[in-house]
This record gives C-alpha cells, structure tokens and sequence, in this order.
C-alpha cells in the first residue's frame, strides 16, 4: 500500500500524530494533487483541498447556487460592470489583510497561465479590475458577461506579492486551514487549522492530511483498518465491499462532471476522423450499457447530451446507440478501411479506468477497427499532447469538471473556441467553429435566463450534429467514509466543506 509510512504515524480520527495528542482527519485522493490552487487543473476531489486553503470572491453552493465568501456584496451594477466590496477585516493565515490588489493580481496571473489553463477557458473574456478603495472595486468587461459572478467562484485569491502565473504547491492563503507541508511529487500535503481564520465557522478538525493512493484495493483496505477516514471516486465493486460494514458509510449524490471520450480534431487533411459522420458511426461500436453496469456499476448515467443534465441550460440532444453491425456497414459506405486509431488518457481520469480501456479495444475489434491505447501518470505531459504538441492521437478520454451548476460552463469551454484560439492552441482538442463560437458569446451576453437557455440549446443541437464526442457518462459523486466522520456535505461538483467536517465517536 502506497504511503504506509506516513500513514503510520496516523490511527485515525482520534489517534495521534507526531507524538501529540490531537483530532486528525486523513484523506486519501485517487490522484494526485500537484497544486493547491487550480490555474491548471482542477480535478473534482482537489477542490475540497484547494478551497480549504484558498478561497474565492464567491462559490458555488450545495444547491448549485452562486454564494458570497470573499465578497461582502458583487452585483452587476451595468451591462459591463460589477461592484464588488470585500469582507471587512480579511485576513491571510500570516495575519496579512486580503486586499483588492490581491484580486486583481488574482485575476493576471490567471490570465497570463495562457495555454491549457483549465479556468481560463471558461471566461468568455477577461474583467478589468479598478480600484474605487480599499475595499471596493469595479470589474468591468467589454462585452456583458453575466454570470460573472458565479466564474469568479473560480478564482482563488493569494497575497500578491506571492502570486505567479502558475501552479502554487503551497503558501498562505485566507481559507479555514494553512499548510503545514506540501510535497506534490507524492502528493502528500498536511493542513492545520489557521487560528486567524476570519470565518464563523471554524474548523472542528485540526488537522488533515492528504495522500494520493492510486490503487482503489489500497484506499479501500486503508479505509477498513482506520489508516485513512476518506475516500473518493470509488468503484462500485468496492462500494459493494463497504456498504455493509457497520463503521463505513457511503456518500453519493448525482454528479455535474462530463465524463466523456472526444475526438481530436487536429487531424491530417486527409483523415476519415474529419467526417462527422465517420465519427457518428464509431461511436455506435460502444457497449455504454454494459460498460455502464459491468464496470461502473449503474452509477452512473449514460449522457443524452453534451453536457451533464444536472447543469441548468442542458437539453437532451440525442443518445448513444449500441449497433457494431450498423457501423461495420457505416464505415464501409463511406470507403473506411482498416483504420487505427490511438486513445490516451491520464491514470485515474475515471474509475476502473484500464478496464474500461480494454473493453473499447475488444468492442473496436470487433468492427474491424484497431484501438491503440496509451496511458499517461498524473504529473506527466498529457496537457502538451492535448495541445498537440505532443504525439499523434485521435481520442481523448478525460472528465470535464463543473463547479459552477450551468451548463454554460462547459458549453463556453469545449465547443466555444474560435478558429482564433484554435491556432494560439487556447482551444479544446481542436474544436474551433466560428458560427458556433459567437452564438456561445452572445450567450454569455445574455441577461435573460430563458433567452439564455435558449440560445444554449441551439448550439447543443449544432454541436451534436458534428459529433464531436464518441460516448459520454456523467458519473455519482460518491465517497466513503468512516462513520465517526460527520458532516461530510458532499455536493454534486463531488467536493464538501473540509471545515464544517467533525469527528465523533
């Protein structure tokens, strides 16, 4: 089991650590968190950490609605404008005061991360910070961005001075724990509580360690012992393994990621993958049923769509259909002869990952397809392969987290890419219509909800006639843990308030 020493000086919630005497939360992640704030990625499990030590202007609440945290008040005060006005007596875990510079400077490193920043791609453009005092400012943008309020949710907030347009795997931040040691070549982090906390509700847990153990029988035999009090992203074999037991309790409510596997549309010229209807007929190769029950356990629910039903603005678009004959016959019609195609995908990217791999290989095989498969660690440099500069691939596998409850969200950052962005590489995977791009705009333009949504729905329909995605699922958030552990408010973005969690017997 990875992490036994560490895990070793830890016997649970009430144990001791260090040689002293205190209540102690263990948490192990199936991937590894190599960051402790989220310009790059931002994996669901992570957010729970991340937002424990950083927080945001705003976030996003168990009922998907838009909540104030930093923020004192943030209103849209005109088309282009919001008004923003801090908390008073913000403070970091050094005692320093959060202060507007500190948002704005927030704000340019997030924008300047550029290429493959995970955020970035969700803004349809970037807000201008003015300073009105020392607690307030404007953000104003040159086009309406009305939901502006719920993406700064995503923007976590450093001391300036500290701040870089990168990855920061420590270093303070205003949220209810401070780091304590951070490693993020294992993964291992440990968090106190930070006693100049500004917030109501402070932290009953003093301190948490985090672990990445990649291997589920690993995190599951460690839950069973008490080496860990946390689990997430578990399979529903293993599901089956603990819900029995008298001292583990299951968490799952339905989820908002889109797990899914996209084309590249980087292709060579002369690639039968730029016919959206070759890309249709491959996807009827796919068993999602059976993948769905035998590996995933029936929890989860195969997309009708392009993005989570769960997310406001969704509509169904159409449905994924199991027919290998129809698409032997397909591909044939359209003159498709042994073809090769190579998928990727990063280590821990969905649950029983591999085995699902393996199964796309024999369904491919058996419509005369072969399916090369090429599997990365986290930490490596899938990203540059994404981006294209890397090898040559032709699916991705990968999850398209939501922590903001619409579908915008993620309509704005997979399908709404100009050709513009597609050749900064500031893009997903290549997809780049400029018909499609300006009706996302205009979408995020657009006060009226309703006209919103409606908008949105176009696009989803214009989207699905292309067939950019070869199957999809939008898998239950789902944790274990032990039952002295309370208050583990698990939300459908599959993160929960580290703070409001306790230990009890």
């Amino acid at each position: 089991m990875l992490g036994v020493p560490f895990l070793s000086a830890c016997a649970g919630p009430t144990g001791t650590v260090g040689g002293g005497s205190s209540k102690t939360l263990t948490l192990a992640l199936n991937r590894s968190l190599i960051s402790l704030d989220n310009k790059m990625n931002q994996f669901d499990a992570a957010v729970t950490v991340q937002r424990a030590v950083r927080q945001a202007l705003t976030a996003v609440a168990q009922d998907l609605t838009v909540e104030p945290v930093l923020a004192e008040s943030f209103e849209r005060t005109g088309a282009l404008e919001w008004t923003v006005r801090l908390r008073e007596n913000l403070v970091y875990s050094d005692g320093t005061p959060v202060t507007v510079e500190d948002v704005k400077t927030a704000i340019d490193c997030y924008r300047e991360t550029g290429d493959g920043s995970f955020v970035g791609s969700q803004f349809p453009e970037w807000p201008e910070l003015t300073r009105i005092d020392a607690r307030t400012f404007l953000l104003t943008t040159r086009a309406p961005v009305v939901t502006l309020d719920v993406l700064m949710s995503n923007i976590l907030i450093t001391p300036a001075a500290a701040n870089k347009p990168e990855e920061l795997q420590g270093g303070v931040g205003s949220g209810p724990y401070r780091v304590e040691r951070a490693d993020s070549g294992t993964g291992r982090y440990t968090l106190v509580v930070n006693e100049r906390y500004w917030g109501p509700d402070k932290p009953s847990v003093e301190r948490v360690n985090i672990e990445f153990m990649p291997q589920e029988s690993s995190r599951v035999d460690a839950l069973r012992s008490g080496a860990v009090d946390v689990i997430d992203s578990i399979a529903p074999v293993s599901v089956l393994q603990l819900e029995g037991l008298s001292d583990i309790a299951i968490e799952s409510v339905p989820g908002t990621r889109y797990s899914h596997l996209f084309f590249n549309f980087r292709q060579p010229e002369d690639s039968p993958l730029n016919d959206p209807r070759v890309r249709r007929a491959l996807s009827w190769a796919i068993d999602g049923e059976l993948i769905a029950e035998e590996l995933f356990g029936g929890d989860v629910v195969i997309a009708e769509g392009l993005v989570p039903a769960t997310l406001d603005g969704y509509v169904k678009t159409g449905e994924f259909v199991h027919d290998p004959e129809r698409c032997r016959a397909e591909l044939s019609r359209l003159g498709v002869q042994d073809l090769s195609m190579t998928l990727i995908w990063e280590s821990g990217e969905w649950v029983n990952d591999s085995a699902a791999m393996e199964a796309l290989v024999q369904m491919y095989r058996d419509v005369g397809v072969r399916l090369r498969l090429r599997e990365f660690q986290p930490g490596g440099d899938i990203n540059e392969w994404r981006r294209g500069l890397g090898g040559d691939w032709d699916i991705l596998c990968n999850g398209y987290g939501n922590q903001t409850g619409l579908a915008l969200t993620n309509i704005q950052g997979m399908y709404g890419s100009t050709p513009e962005m597609r050749e900064q590489r500031d893009d997903y995977l290549g997809f780049a219509y400029s018909d499609i791009a300006a009706k996302v705009a205009l979408a995020t333009e657009t006060g009226d909800r309703a006209e919103r949504n409606d908008l949105l729905a176009e696009v989803q329909r214009e989207v699905w006639e292309l067939a950019p995605v070869l199957w999809a699922f939008v898998p239950n958030a789902v944790l274990a843990r032990r039952e002295s552990v309370r208050d583990v408010r698990l939300s459908s973005i599959n993160s929960y308030p580290l703070s409001a969690v306790a230990i009890g017997e």
